[in-house]
This record gives C-alpha cells, structure tokens and sequence, in this order.
C-alpha cells in the first residue's frame, strides 16, 4: 500500500499554528502523521534551531551572525529546548490515542556543521574534531528525543526519524561559503560523511526507530546515504539523476522506504490533478521496471520539499491531495 506523508515544516508564525498543523496533519495523513515543523516563529524553530534543541551535552546561544556552539546553553538555546518540549506537550495530548506509524525529524549532522558557528567563530565544518563532536551530541540527543517520543505516544508501533540533510550536497562539493564569504570550505571526503552520517542513523536503529534521510538537494549521494544506515530514503524526484532512480531502485527492492515527493511545496499557477500526480508515479515506476503490487508498503508520496513557503489553503489542498493519490495508487 502507498501512503501519503509530509516533510515536516508547515506554514504558521505561532504557537496556534502549530496546534493547528498537529490536527491537520492527524487527519489528512492517518497512515503516516508526522510531528509539524512551524518555523516562521523564529530561529528557535528552524532546522537549525530544533536540531541544537534535540543535542545533547553541547550549549549554543544565537549571535547576530547565526547560531553558535558555546560553553553553556544560552538563553536561546534554552527556548529551543523549550519551545521543543512545549510542541511535544501539545503532540502528546492531540495524539496520545494514535496508533500506527508515525514520524519525526531532525537536523542531519552535515547541516548543522554548515548552519552553526565555532565559539571563536567560523563554521563547525572547518574544523575535524568539532564537526565530530557535534555529531556525537547529535547521536547522543537524538536517543534521548526518541525515548522521549515513545513514552508520550505509546501505542504507536513503527516510529521513523527522518534525518534533514539539504546541506550534505554543498558539503561534499565544498560549496559552503567561509565566515567572510569570499572562499569556500574544503570538501569533506564520502568515507567521513558516511561515517559521521551513520553515528546518528545507528542510534535511532539502536532505539528501535527507523532511519530516514530526506534531501531536496540535487546531487545528494543517495548510495552514500544507504551504506551509511539510511532505511529510508525521502527526495524530491524532479531532481533526480540516473543514478539516483537506479539508487531508489535498489532500495525498493531491498524492501526499504522509499518517498517521493510529487506535488509542489510552494503554491503552483496550476495545481496538478491526482490523476496525474498517480501517473508521474507510475510512469517512474514503470522506467525502472518495478511492479506496483511487488513493492509493498515501502512506497509513500510527499510534497517536494517543506510546506513552510506555502499558503494555508495551498497546504490543505496538497495534504489531501496526497491522500488521494495515495488511495489511487494502492487500489
């Protein structure tokens, strides 16, 4: 059976709107909610914001320049924190009664070296053993958040953690700009990517959870993201290459999750049909020579990226709009 998810970040610039997008999601998208990302209330709610939040052991606080790692945690990583627990707490009494699947997400390790600065400044990806202890706060946070997320929603029996890593193509091809902007950081090589990437996809495994990683970034090493313990893999499949289908392939056919997003994010001057939004999804299927009926449930349809940009009405029409396609397709 296909499903239909979501991203994770929805439009809104408050505390309503989160409470919002947590009944709307709850209904529109019954076998795959996920936890809503609302983060035009400010830095605290970003990507960012919320993967500082999740961290553990490590403190940060917000400079004029972006976020910073620092000794303690600040007065604005402090209000991640909170603002994190606050949307929990909002969650657990919307969806302590949900059973089935469900997902949350979280800032991958590479897009939180590129978006967050040293003490004495300048990106944690300039320097080996920062970005490496970044990533073990991240590993060691991201245990913490799924215990957590199980003991507010206990009937839930399949809970994903999709892993954010917009950034991770940048990375690799050493296009992230330096503090001044007039050079470039170098390039982290695969085997250290990989590496670094899997610190964290082994301890959501470890948990018991399910390993995603999403990306809208063309050029994103999909088989990359596999070895290092990706059970899921979430794109947007206009930009896909040859050898990312040839990728999403292989790990349909391994019986992994596969989710492609297929509907705009952003409101379009015509909206597609759900006719041809189940059409563009079989026609890639039918290129790369898969049976629907032999994929199982390890088919889902998302949005091609967050819906944050998007009007309210635009991002009912799209939820719902998934649903539809997704019933088509499994019919």
């Amino acid at each position: 059976m296909t499903v239909a998810t979501g991203v994770g970040s929805m439009p809104g610039d408050d505390q309503d709107w989160f409470e919002r997008a947590v009944r709307v999601v709850l209904d529109a998208l019954p076998e795959l909610p996920y936890l809503p990302e609302v983060p035009g209330r400010g830095p605290t709610a970003t990507t960012t914001g919320r993967g500082l939040a999740v961290m553990s052991d490590l403190g940060a606080d917000l400079q004029p320049a972006g976020w910073r790692l620092t000794d303690a945690a600040g007065i604005d990583h402090r209000r991640a924190r909170s603002l994190l627990g606050q949307d929990l707490d909002g969650l657990e009494e919307q969806a302590q009664e949900y059973a089935g699947a469900f997902k949350i997400q979280v800032a991958g390790p590479w897009t939180l070296a590129a978006t967050v600065e040293k003490p004495r400044g300048d990106k944690v990806l300039s320097d080996f053993g920062a970005r490496r202890e970044l990533a073990q706060a991240l590993a060691e946070g991201v245990r913490m958040h799924v215990r957590d997320v199980r003991r507010r929603l206990p009937k839930v029996d399949r809970l994903v953690v999709q892993v954010d890593e917009p950034a991770l193509a940048a990375v690799l091809e050493g296009r992230i700009p330096t503090a001044s902007g007039f050079g470039r950081h170098r390039v982290v090589h695969p085997p250290e990517a990989s590496d670094t990437l899997g610190w964290v996809l082994s301890a959501i495994a470890d948990e018991g959870a399910e390993p995603w990683v999403h990306t809208c970034a063309a050029g994103t090493p999909l088989g990359l993201l596999r070895g290092a313990g990706a059970r899921g893999l979430s794109v947007d499949l206009a930009m896909m290459s040859a050898a990312d289908h040839d990728v999403l392939a292989e790990a349909l056919e391994a019986g992994e999750s596969v989710v492609l997003g297929v509907v705009p994010s952003l409101d379009p001057d015509t909206p597609p049909t759900d006719v041809q939004v189940v059409e563009s999804v079989l026609r890639w299927l039918d290129m790369l020579g898969l049976d629907p009926e032999s994929i199982g449930g390890s088919l889902a349809i998302s949005p091609t990226c967050g819906l944050a940009g998007a009007s309210d009405p635009w991002t009912r029409q799209v939820l719902a709009l998934l649903r539809s396609s997704a019933t088509n397709l499994s019919g």
